[in-house]
């Protein structure tokens, strides 16, 4: 390193090139006292010494928490998040998921995660201008098949969802052609995926987005619960991975997760890292918890919504902690054109629509409830 750049007094530098520090890494790495004790300078000398480097190598001014909360980092504005072309949930969001870092959306089985992960590869292709990132997605499937039929379903009523958007932009984009599905039966094909065919993906331009649906589900299958050490071992390997992937190629990583119930001890109900007042915790513990920069959870209400013609079970959507996210909320429903929040002042019920009666031809009644208009498997997923 040139130290003859930094804003410092000569006798300063002499006495770093007198203890051979040729790096600003090993100015950063070293304590004070331990800087003091190899160079001989003051207090003094080495507090401006380590704010001169780290000058050097800060390019952009440190923001406050404050800052964050208000929205006024200029880095995490709404133009430098992925959309979910919603205007509730974008709000809810401040714009959408961020590019770098993890973002986790768990809930119990049915809440409807997979078709925020399905919206997410469609909202991806279009242009930055339009909230997306103009390139595909690839789907990484651990549990349950790839949805494809619910996929056909959500491109085909693109026009609905984005009507803020020209049709002929809309009917351009051949979505099913960008969106990259791998199935991994077992960590040692996740891995292969995350290390060798994802990063090929990236690196040509392919993909701008990761989703892996569910990240719990093969860590759940293959350990046994006295393999806590080694399940941990294999989890911070795969989010690192994510982690790496994530801030060299500038991509929103998505991971799905399942729940696991809340034990009750001192102070039942009480979670740092859930929801306060439910049952259920994101799966994989504390382990996993802090490899994650924004937690999403989602949970199904009780009665339904109407929107239109249409009617559905509604959700919440709960932000748990995000580094620039308040603690919020905001309800929303799986409909046939996909997710979307639900504004305020919107008609909701209760009661749950009437179900539907159907005599078998063995003299039984079989009664069946009935989903979002249309919306075929949105509710199953």
């Amino acid at each position: 390193m040139n130290w003859e750049e930094l804003d410092l007094n000569p006798r300063i530098i002499a006495a770093v090139k007198r203890a051979n520090v040729k790096s600003a890494k090993e100015i950063l790495s070293l304590s004070g006292p331990d800087l003091q004790r190899l160079t001989k300078l003051s207090k003094a000398d080495v507090h401006h010494l380590h704010t001169a480097v780290a000058q050097a190598y800060c390019k952009r001014p440190p923001v406050t928490a404050l800052q964050l909360l208000r929205g006024e980092c200029p880095s995490l504005e709404p133009g430098h998040r992925l959309s979910f072309g919603c205007p509730v949930l974008d709000a809810l969001l401040r714009g959408g998921i961020p590019l770098c870092g993890i973002t986790e959306l768990a809930g119990e089985s049915g809440a409807g995660k997979t078709q925020f992960g399905l919206q997410l590869c469609l909202s991806v292709q279009y242009p930055v201008e339009h909230g997306g990132l103009g390139s595909g997605a690839v789907f990484i499937c651990t549990e349950d098949s790839f949805p494809i039929k619910r996929l056909r379903q959500l491109i085909a009523q693109q026009p609905h969802l984005r009507e803020d958007l020209p049709k002929a932009l809309v009917r351009s984009i051949r979505f099913s052609d960008n969106i990259y599905i791998e199935h991994t039966a077992d960590l040692k094909a996740l891995q292969t995926c995350i290390s060798k065919r994802v990063p090929v993906l990236l690196s040509r331009g392919l993909v701008r987005l990761v989703v892996v649906d569910s990240v719990a589900g093969l860590f759940r299958n293959e350990f046994q619960a006295d393999e806590t050490i080694e399940r941990t071992r294999h989890l911070l390997t795969f989010s690192s991975a994510l982690h790496r992937l994530s801030h060299t190629y500038h991509t929103p990583v998505l991971c799905i997760n399942q729940v696991t119930d809340v034990v009750d001890g001192p102070n039942p109900g009480r979670c740092d890292f859930g929801l306060v007042e439910s049952r259920v915790l994101p799966a994989l513990g504390l382990a996993w918890a802090n490899q994650v920069m924004v937690r999403l959870m989602l949970r199904r209400l009780g009665g339904c919504v109407t929107a239109g013609e249409q009617s559905c079970i509604p959700r919440r959507l709960e932000v748990v902690f995000a580094p620039h996210l308040p603690r919020d909320s905001c309800l929303c429903g799986v409909w046939l054109e996909g997710v979307r929040g639900v504004p305020l002042g919107e008609d909701t019920h209760r009661e749950p629509p009437p179900p539907q009666q159907q005599l078998l031809p063995d003299g039984q009644v079989r009664t069946t409830h009935r989903p979002a208009a249309g919306a075929e498997g949105a509710e199953d997923t």
